[in-house]
């Protein structure tokens, strides 16, 4: 009797396992719809969702510390710019998360080149500035 009952439980979680998986890829193409364009690619084409998750973290760090750096940053001692990168580190945990659903890493490449940009061409001003200062 005991052996019986232990074979319709096995069964019945095989059932529910059988089903589990029938509903996970239905609900995984589901996220995978409604996730942004980069992050989606992250997570289809690398080996594990781990390694997918911590390269969002990466992307979305260095393309937050390169928009911080063209745009926000100051000449600072080394220790405050340890604290202003490290308080940046423990915010981009946040945009990772919002990353997933949310165009964030996009957006920080479309805020990068605008950036780019901006400095590329007070870079030019400053040189024609300094030219015609040598030349009055």
């Amino acid at each position: 009797m005991m052996l019986n009952m232990m074979a319709v439980i096995s069964s019945y979680l095989n059932l529910v396992l059988a089903s589990a998986n029938l509903a996970s890829m239905n609900e995984q193409e589901y996220v995978f719809s409604r996730m942004s364009g980069v992050t989606r690619y992250l997570y289809e084409n690398l080996p594990s969702y781990d390694i997918a998750g911590y390269a969002t973290f990466i992307l979305v760090f260095l393309l937050s510390a390169f928009v911080y750096k063209l745009g926000f940053a100051k000449k600072l001692s080394i220790g405050q710019n340890i604290v202003i990168y490290a308080f940046l580190l423990i915010g981009c945990l946040i945009l990772t998360f919002l990353a997933l659903f949310l165009p964030m890493v996009e957006g920080l490449i479309v805020a990068a080149l605008i950036l780019i940009v901006y400095k590329s061409r007070l870079w030019r001003e400053k040189r024609e500035e300094a030219k015609a200062a040598r030349q009055a």
